[in-house]
């Protein structure tokens, strides 16, 4: 089967089995950090965890209605790096001010977030005029969702992906055939839930790790830095996936994919070589 792809694509393919099955979030934060993230996350108090499960379900809320309003297909390049400037911005607000910014903070770092994801889906083809396409958007949330609890379970992209596809089908086929995007649709209601089940555990450790009183405003950029960066990463390899599905088939693409994961591990060092060599 792998015969049938280009070299280009296969060189593609490989690096998207790197950008989504990387070390999680977390592993970003204990390289960046120097100390494990179980540690990091006792330096959040009592209650937290509520205030930070309704900050993501508000910002996956908006992020959604944003993304389904984005009904327009415009090509244009990804703006990468002005969304990354904007996110350090962001975090660094977040550090100075702690967790008392996190219902602001983190709409807006997730916001930031979406409207790079949706370049990079606008430069690897997708039709945002599709409410899948769209849908797809928001679906990188819960793709690049993994954390430390996941390690015994089943947690690769396509394992992922497949957890989300009947709700992210069904919410698709609402919106065509209602032809309008009510909120509170079960079917739309549902599928943001399950993304911000796994979404809510990578913005707890992002809180964690800026909750540190010796991280400050200066940490807290560099967090979120790592925050933006982890999330490009999974959407450029999610919508090279679903580019290279469109030309050669799921069970093409899914089958060299699962052979390029066999024969390598990726680690967060592998995406810190793509980032200087300009290929998120």
């Amino acid at each position: 089967m792998i015969e049938s792809l280009t070299q280009t694509d296969i060189d593609a393919l490989r690096s998207a089995v790197k950008w989504l099955e990387v070390p999680s979030f977390a592993a970003r934060l204990t390289s960046m950090l120097g100390r494990p993230i179980d540690l990091i996350g006792k330096a959040l108090p009592p209650g937290a965890s509520q205030a930070i499960a309704k900050a993501t379900a508000k910002s996956l809320q908006i992020a959604a209605k944003i993304a389904l309003s984005t009904i327009r297909n415009r090509g244009r390049e990804s703006s990468v790096m002005l969304h990354k400037a904007l996110a350090v911005a962001s975090g660094a607000a977040g550090g100075a001010f702690g967790l008392s910014s996190l219902p602001f903070e983190v709409p807006v770092s997730t916001i930031i977030m979406l409207r790079s994801i949706l370049d990079i889906a606008r430069s690897e083809g997708e039709n945002l005029a599709d409410p899948e396409a769209a849908l797809a958007c928001i679906e990188v949330f819960g793709l690049g969702g993994r954390t430390e609890s996941d390690k015994t379970a089943d947690t690769g992209y396509f394992a992922i992906r497949g957890l989300l596809a009947t709700s992210v089908t069904e919410a698709a086929r609402f919106i065509t055939e209602r032809g309008l995007v009510d909120e509170g649709a079960p079917v739309l209601v549902r599928l943001i839930a399950q993304i911000s089940a796994r979404f809510g555990g990578v913005v707890t450790q992002k809180a964690a790790a800026q909750a540190i009183p010796i991280i400050g405003a200066l940490g807290g950029a560099a967090v979120n830095y790592a925050f933006i960066e982890h999330f490009q990463a999974v959407a450029r390899g999610h919508f090279v996936v679903r580019r290279l599905e469109r030309v050669y088939g799921k069970d093409v693409v899914r089958a060299a994919y699962e052979q390029f994961s066999r024969e390598t591990k990726p680690t967060t060092q592998d995406l810190a070589t793509d980032h200087l060599a300009g290929r998120l």
